[in-house]
């Protein structure tokens, strides 16, 4: 668990260090769990990062630029108006536990010091972000607590604050011999890792283990020698504040998956990268974790709705081709009418079917024709010419409308496509905005949702040959992109599906390794993605033309050669990507 008490110990203790004394410029909230704080210290400008969000719960310096909604919500609006010009006096770990209390030297309207604290519980789903006065009462929460939704605690304005329920464990800070030596011997004969963990306040078991090891070595799991184990531990317990060296562990990769405050002998040594602070460890572990998270719950919504109009289409579509199939029968109709007219004088009313001679069959045979009995000849011919002209006419319609649908159907699965290329929230909105545009959402008007969001970029890869290529994310993006490059630039976009259009930004005749690196572009981020032979068409730009009044990201072109690409995501981790 990367943000279990151990680092929330040594988090804490470095923030302390660097941001005592230092005054409150400015307060942020980009999210609505998360607030950032401009700190001057001495004389440099710290960015204080404080989340409660469920499932990243977390607080470090951070250099990240965050996009804010146009408006402040209350809890920013309020810490504006309580914080701003306050003196940070300390950032401190309470209990060896996942608790944090940040308190500062305020003053009031009337010119008065008063103090305040902020409050962060780090506490998965129940994580909350708190503001109190220097009495002890909640002003304000990222997170309301009513009584029906708890019964244990509540956090409301108004309310005093009352810490969460007090564990059975000791803090690492008042740890001596004789209580984990009572302590440990109580858990029974388990492993040492698991004794600890239920032992000692805010230990997750990846810590745990990490402490039994150095204490135990690695050939032993249980205690041969309490009062030895004992004694090694509470040492280590005081050593641990002067051993910060901050890593984070990556994968093959090289994603971080976890972050430790000093080396864990526990891990391969070599999959975990030294980081200068803890802040800067604690940034990159969380970062495009929590900007992926973020994302994901909010094009939730978005996925769902582009899913069930795709349903829709498919549904509508598959009834028109049914209309169509139907509709096939159309010049049989016209055919037995004809008949039926040319021979008239043979037939008389009340006969249910006849057979007469077919002219148009080059065989020269016959054709059986039902006939309605209580009709006369002539008027069984006029219901057949009916139905053909019925047919005809659903025909022509089912066509012009399986077109539009086939249309409609190609957008909505771009778009979908489209937005599991999203990286950040530009890309997001924009692909919103086409949604809106088209008239499958609606606009959004709380301007305390809306966000002062940059044009969203396009990826950026640079090719074996150094040569740059740029891969359109979204529909908006591939007009951006078609449209700015250079009319003598490489086109490729997949063939006959949704996809992304890709430039090669280079004139003049490409090098095969690069072209063949484009199209493998152009293959992996379209609707093609993992299938075999992906059909990549490609032109100069300048025979790519935007008909008017097309949807976003829809051009026809000429001239073009066909690649037939198959392709892994290790061939695309093997192009080097400059910005995602």
């Amino acid at each position: 668990m990367p943000m279990d008490g151990l680092m929330t110990g040594f988090a804490a203790r470095e923030l302390n260090a660097c941001l005592s004394g230092g005054r409150v410029d400015r307060v942020t909230q980009p999210e609505r769990d998360t607030v950032i704080l401009l700190i001057r210290a001495g004389s440099e400008n710290f960015r204080l990062l404080l989340c409660a969000s469920p499932n990243n719960a977390r607080f470090h310096l951070t250099k990240q630029n965050f996009p804010n909604p146009l408006e402040p919500p209350a809890l920013c609006m309020l810490l504006r108006k309580q914080l701003m010009g306050g003196r940070v006096l300390s950032v401190k770990q309470i209990g060896g536990d996942r608790i944090v209390h940040i308190d500062l030297d305020t003053v009031n309207e009337m010119g008065d010091h008063v103090a305040r604290r902020l409050v962060l519980e780090i506490m998965g789903r129940h994580s909350n972000l708190m503001l109190l006065d220097e009495s002890g009462r909640i002003l304000e929460a990222a997170r309301h607590v009513s009584a029906d939704m708890s019964r244990v605690r509540q956090v409301q304005p108004g309310l005093t604050y009352t810490p969460p329920p007090a564990q059975d464990k000791l803090a690492p800070e008042d740890i001596t011999k004789e209580a984990l030596k009572e302590r440990l011997l109580r858990e029974g004969d388990v492993p040492l890792a698991k004794a600890l963990a239920a032992s000692v306040s805010g230990l997750s078991s990846c810590s745990a283990q990490e402490l039994a090891l150095r204490v135990l070595g690695p050939s032993g799991s249980r205690m041969t020698d309490p009062e030895d184990t004992c004694i090694r531990l509470r040492d280590l317990f005081r050593r641990l504040p002067s051993v910060t060296d901050p890593r984070v562990l990556t994968d093959d990769n090289g994603d971080p998956v976890d972050v430790f405050p000093f080396p864990y002998l526990s891990r391969d040594p070599a999959a975990q990268a030294a980081r200068a602070t803890v802040s800067d460890a604690l940034e990159q572990y969380f970062g495009s974790r929590d900007r992926q998270d973020r994302l994901n719950q909010k094009s939730a919504t978005m996925v769902h709705l582009l899913k069930g109009h795709i349903e829709r289409c498919e549904k509508k579509l598959a009834l028109q081709e049914e209309e169509l199939a139907s509709a096939a029968r159309m010049d049989e109709y016209r055919i037995m009418g004809e008949i039926i007219n040319a021979n008239l004088f043979r037939l008389k009313q009340g006969l249910t079917e006849v057979s007469l001679p077919n002219w148009y069959d080059p065989d020269g045979g016959s054709m059986t024709i039902p006939l309605d009995p209580r009709l006369t000849p002539s008027k069984n011919a006029q219901r057949y010419f009916k139905k053909y002209q019925k047919a005809r006419s659903a025909r022509q319609t089912a066509a012009e409308q399986k077109e539009k649908t086939t249309a409609e159907l190609s957008l909505l699965e771009g778009m979908l496509l489209d937005v599991d290329k999203c990286v950040g929230e530009s890309e997001l909105e924009e692909i919103r905005q086409q949604l809106v545009q088209a008239g499958y959402m609606k606009k959004n008007t709380n301007r305390r949702q809306q966000r002062a969001l940059p044009q969203s970029k396009p990826y950026r890869y640079l090719s074996s040959d150094g040569i740059e290529i740029l891969v359109g994310k979204n529909a908006a993006q591939n007009d951006r992109l078609t449209s700015g490059a250079a009319p003598g630039e490489m086109w490729l976009h997949a063939k006959d599906m949704p996809g992304s259009h890709v430039i090669v930004r280079m004139t003049g005749e490409i090098p095969t390794q690069t072209l063949k690196e484009a199209a493998m572009l152009a293959a992996w981020y379209s609707k093609g993605q993992g299938s075999s032979s992906v059909p990549v068409d490609y032109t100069l730009r300048k025979h790519v033309k935007k008909p008017s009044g097309a949807a976003p990201g829809m051009m026809i072109y000429t001239d073009q050669h066909t690649a037939y690409m198959t392709v892994s995501e290790q061939d695309i981790r093997s192009i080097t990507l400059l910005e995602a």
